[in-house]
Parts: C-alpha cells; sequence; structure tokens
C-alpha cells in the first residue's frame, strides 16, 4: 500500500498522521487494480465535472472496502451492499463488457467467494430490478435464477 505505515491490526494505514481505513487485502490483486482505477477515474471525473462523479467514487471505495461496513466485520447487509457497489465499480470500468457474478464475489469473499455466489446472484437480481444491470446467458436476457453461468451487462439506470 505504497509503503504508508499501518495500524497494528492492518485495518488503517498512518498518511500525515491521519488514520484512513484500508483496502481489504483479501481483494484478488488483478481485480483491486481495476477498481483502483476505476477510483482514479472517478476522482479525475470529480475535478473536470464537480459532483458528477462522486457516485462512481463511492462505489469504488465501498468495492475495495474502504467505505460502508468495515470489511473485517461482515454482515449480510454489508455483503449485499459491497457487492452491488462491485458489480457497478467493474461495470464502469469495463466500459460496456460484461462482467461475472463472481467477479464481485471474489472481490467481497477472497478465497471464500464460493461461498457468496448465492448471495451475489441476489444482488444482480435486484439490480436488473433497478434496471442498473442486466442479465444475460448466452447473449439472452434471463433472470438471476436462471441456472447455470450468467453475465452482467450495463442497464440502462446505470450511470458513466
Amino acid at each position: 500500500m505504497g509503503g504508508h505505515e499501518r495500524t497494528e491490526d492492518g485495518h488503517h494505514l498512518i498518511i500525515n498522521g491521519r488514520k484512513w481505513r484500508a483496502s481489504d487485502p483479501a481483494i484478488p490483486e488483478p481485480l483491486r487494480q481495476e477498481l483502483v482505477t476505476e477510483l482514479m477515474t472517478a476522482r479525475r471525473l470529480i475535478k473536470s465535472r464537480g459532483d458528477e462523479g462522486r457516485f462512481r467514487a463511492h462505489d469504488a471505495k465501498v468495492a475495495l472496502g474502504e467505505r460502508g461496513e468495515p470489511w473485517w466485520e461482515t454482515s449480510k447487509d454489508g455483503q449485499r451492499e459491497r457487492l452491488g457497489a462491485a458489480v457497478r465499480a467493474l461495470l464502469r470500468k469495463r466500459e460496456g463488457s460484461t462482467i461475472c457474478p463472481s467477479d464481485a464475489a471474489r472481490i467481497v469473499g477472497g478465497e471464500n467467494w464460493r461461498e457468496l455466489m448465492p448471495l451475489a446472484r441476489e444482488v444482480a437480481g435486484d439490480l436488473a430490478g433497478t434496471e442498473e444491470v442486466r442479465i444475460t446467458q448466452r447473449g439472452d436476457e434471463v433472470s438471476a435464477d436462471a441456472s447455470g453461468p450468467i453475465r452482467l451487462a450495463p442497464g440502462p439506470a446505470l450511470q458513466h
């Protein structure tokens, strides 16, 4: 984490004498990097267009575990919030490409991501209900409870 000092428990970084929540260390590095890239894009958008990018920055920070419920104290509601934020952040970062719900589960669940797959599909269904995502299987739109692998695509309500 950039060589910054960490608190003894590893939950926070000390930067210029201030304590900041650290990102969840269980996030696989390629996914963590995508979220950091999305966060940097959102910060540039905030500088150029003001509040227009704040929702993007918020989703990236929640997905990274830096906002919302602490990643070391998980609850089902906190996992739901983080899964939704991870889905939205990844879809924005990938600019129109689809993602697998397992990507969000890997961000939130680390090595135990498979245990989160039913919840990840449930969150995908909720996001489809608000038209933030479309759920597809072999290119056709399906529901979250479709059997077999599904993909998530940006829906019309997902702000870019």
